[in-house]
């Protein structure tokens, strides 16, 4: 190992926590590309908002011997995707900029889709395909994040944590449906 010191002189650190103080939790360490971080988050949160959307229409549309059941994992999966698309909205913030909530265009800004399906095996279906595009554009985003924006990174990380449940719980829900 080289003689490289563990941590900036204390010094350095209180005169950097002075400069620029207006930017909050953004200092002269963070180093990724905020402009488009916020832009990958503002696409998470669109996906998001679309998931609790599309949940809650199943929610309410679900019918048939297993819907208590389905309705019952609808209704939790979409109480949790709006406690990520708040996490999100939040952490957007922090970075200076502007959680887009705008319905114009959200389609086009989340990574899934909003399939309504008929039936309540095409509706646990899509909603698992969703489940997926989530997990794998998710993982995307930490392994962009990686060290550049750790904060991020952790908060999609738990998040990733959260759909994955998602995607088994509907695969269980499948399978009793045989």
């Amino acid at each position: 190992m080289a003689d490289k010191p563990f941590l900036t002189d204390i010094q350095t650190l209180r005169e950097r926590a002075r400069k620029h103080i207006e930017n909050g939790a953004v200092t002269e360490g963070y180093s990724a590309n905020r402009e488009t971080v916020v832009k990958l988050l503002n696409e998470a949160l669109a996906t998001e908002i679309v998931c609790v959307l599309r949940y809650k229409r199943h929610y309410f549309m679900a019918s048939g011997i297993h819907a208590a059941s389905a309705a019952a994992e609808f209704l939790e999966h979409a109480n949790d995707e709006q406690g990520h698309a708040d996490q999100i909205a939040q952490r957007i913030v922090q970075l200076q900029g502007e959680p887009n909530f705008n319905p114009e265009g959200l389609l086009m800004r989340s990574h899934a889709e909003y399939v309504e399906g008929t039936t309540l095996v095409d509706m646990i279906q899509e909603d698992l395909v969703a489940e997926r595009i989530a997990i794998d554009s998710y993982r995307d985003m930490i392994n962009y994040f990686g060290n550049d924006d750790p904060t991020s990174r952790r908060m999609l990380e738990g998040i990733l944590a959260v759909e994955e449940e998602h995607a088994d719980d509907l695969v269980s829900l499948l399978e009793k449906m045989g």
